[in-house]
């Protein structure tokens, strides 16, 4: 699995932010040719995006492009340009809007097309579906496993609200008038549910209010309390913010390596199945939720501080 906790959107029409973002430190970056984009210049974007992958350093970071959604006329020469013209620089695409999983194979064939026909390994451009409307998240689980090129599934928040009549006009916020739990609980927890059914990943969406990072830091860490991998950000305020909420702290990731440490000592030198670490009992639970924290430290770049030693 990728690292996605800071996933950066750049618009493809700017050739000053596409420079910008290869120097920080997110864990993915999408260089988008849909919402961030105007019609008239959708052709120069294609471009531009082309020219930033072949010519740009993102060393470290995950290279995605976002294409337009199936209902516009550029989708298909999106994903014909961008990919003849830099398939072998590409990590993955996302397909926003997405409603059913016959949109995904669309994709997926496409990207077959296109691989045999430029001599690139055939599957290795992986494929994030974006999630915006209440087709696609009643539909969401046949989505989540139209195709083995599936990396995550994404939340766009602001067009599935609108989609819904969700009565607020700020991004990720509860709307006025609900005062009881939270309203993209359920939306969340559905997604989460459909990605993990099919071993995927799962990645919330942007927070627009860009100079509120305290309120991004609350909205994504409900996100990452559910279990969700990462974060959309739209400035570089974000990135650090994205960055700490979905890494475990050091402390966690200490503890979920001594764990791990721990139990493989136990089961195999002494051939106990559940034992005492300290004053708490360690399973084969614990060792599964132990090898999540320490997956997503070691992705996080974070170091032992801690070792095991048996007890006299």
């Amino acid at each position: 699995m990728r690292s996605r906790r800071s996933v950066l959107a750049v618009p493809g029409s700017s050739p000053r932010f596409l420079e910008k973002a290869q120097s920080l430190p997110v864990d993915e970056v999408f260089l988008d040719l849909e919402d961030s984009v105007a019609p008239l210049v959708k052709d120069e974007a294609r471009k531009n995006v082309v020219t930033a992958l072949r010519e740009g350093d993102w060393t470290g970071k995950t290279r995605v492009v976002r294409v337009n959604d199936l209902s516009t006329q550029w989708t298909y020469r999106d994903v014909i340009e961008v990919v003849e013209g830099a398939g072998d620089k590409l990590d993955c695409l996302i397909l926003p809007k997405v409603q059913d999983s016959t949109e995904v194979v669309w994709l997926d064939t496409l990207l077959t097309q296109i691989e045999k026909t430029m001599g690139l390994g055939v599957g290795r451009i992986g494929i994030e579906a974006q999630i915006e409307n209440a087709r696609g998240l009643v539909n969401v689980d046949a989505i989540a496993g139209a195709s083995r090129r599936l990396e995550a599934l994404v939340f766009g928040p602001a067009d599935f609200m609108a989609s819904v009549n969700m009565r607020t006009m700020v991004v990720g916020e509860q709307p006025p008038g609900y005062t009881e739990g939270d309203a993209y609980h359920y939306i969340l927890m559905r997604l989460l549910m459909a990605a993990r059914m099919h071993d995927l990943q799962v990645v919330d969406g942007p927070y627009l209010q860009i100079r509120d990072v305290e309120g991004f830091k609350r909205v994504a860490g409900r996100a990452a309390a559910l279990g969700f991998d990462g974060k959309w950000v739209l400035h570089p305020s974000q990135v650090e913010a994205a960055n700490e909420v979905f890494s475990p702290t050091q402390q966690d990731y200490d503890h979920a390596e001594l764990i791990l440490e721990a139990y493989d000592y136990y089961t195999t030198v002494e051939k106990r199945g559940a034992v005492m670490l300290g004053d708490e009992m360690i399973d084969e639970a614990s060792r599964k939720m132990a090898l999540v924290v320490v997956a997503k430290g070691r992705a996080a770049g974070l170091s032992r501080t801690k070792t095991f030693s048996p007890e006299s």
